[in-house]
This record gives structure tokens, C-alpha cells and sequence, in this order.
């Protein structure tokens, strides 16, 4: 059996997996020891409380759904890469270039600059589509 290793791709795919995660903190930053009666995070009711946030903590919970919508085809076309044996350089650059696609992408959505984050958008799905044929042959 061959030695296998943990590629860049796959820390990357590690990576985009956490990014959910750092949103949501994002959204709930500073809100946790404030009674919930003044608008601090009710944990008994998180997903109603996220719902009820307005500027940019709702701007973070909502780049928080859409990075676990961009996630499924990521992890897909790294595996799918890898299983038709593409260059692993090559793979590795653009893995790392989608997810720093996704973090500027995730900062613009939280800062509110609409159109520059539908620009990030489109070019993380370009590179998402570039991972899934870079070993095409």
C-alpha cells in the first residue's frame, strides 16, 4: 500500500470546513455575557436569535450559510482531483487560492460591499471549477 500523506488541498478542505464556524462566532462576537433580555445570544434559541440580527452580524450569519453552500463542491473536486491524479502543485495553489477567495469573500459580506463580494463569488466558483478539472486528461 502506498505512503499517503495529508496534502495542502486537503488542509485547505480542513480549512473551508472551519470557516462556517468563524462566521457564526463572528455573528455572536460580544454578545454572550449580555442578558438576554437586553439582546445578548440566547443559546436556548440560537438559530431565532441569528434571525433577529440586523447590519453586519446578520451579514455574518448569512456568509455563514452560504460558505456551507460552497463547501459540498470544494470537498468534491479536491477529492475528485485527486482521485484522476492531478498535478498536486497545481492543486495545492488553487486549493489555497479558493479558500483565500472565501475569507476576502467572507470579509466583504461582513463589511457590506455587495458587488466586490459578488466579484469574490464568482471567482471562488471559477477556481472550484478550475480544482475539479485540473486533473482532467
Amino acid at each position: 500500500m502506498p505512503y499517503a500523506h495529508f496534502t495542502i488541498a486537503y488542509w485547505c478542505v480542513l480549512i473551508a470546513a472551519l470557516l462556517p464556524l468563524g462566521c457564526s462566532s463572528l455573528a455572536k462576537a460580544g454578545m454572550f455575557g449580555k442578558p438576554r433580555r437586553e439582546g445578548g445570544y440566547d443559546n436556548e434559541n440560537p438559530r431565532a436569535w441569528l434571525a433577529r440580527q440586523t447590519d453586519w452580524r446578520a451579514r455574518a450569519n448569512a456568509a455563514q450559510a452560504n460558505s456551507f453552500e460552497a463547501l459540498p463542491f470544494f470537498v468534491g473536486a479536491v477529492i475528485i482531483a485527486h482521485l484522476l491524479g492531478a498535478h498536486q502543485g497545481r492543486l495545492d495553489v488553487l486549493a489555497f487560492l479558493f479558500v483565500v477567495i472565501r475569507l476576502l469573500y467572507i470579509m466583504m459580506y461582513v463589511s457590506g460591499m455587495a458587488k466586490a463580494r459578488s466579484l469574490a463569488w464568482t471567482a471562488g466558483l471559477l477556481v472550484n471549477i478550475a480544482i475539479l478539472f485540473v486533473g482532467y486528461r
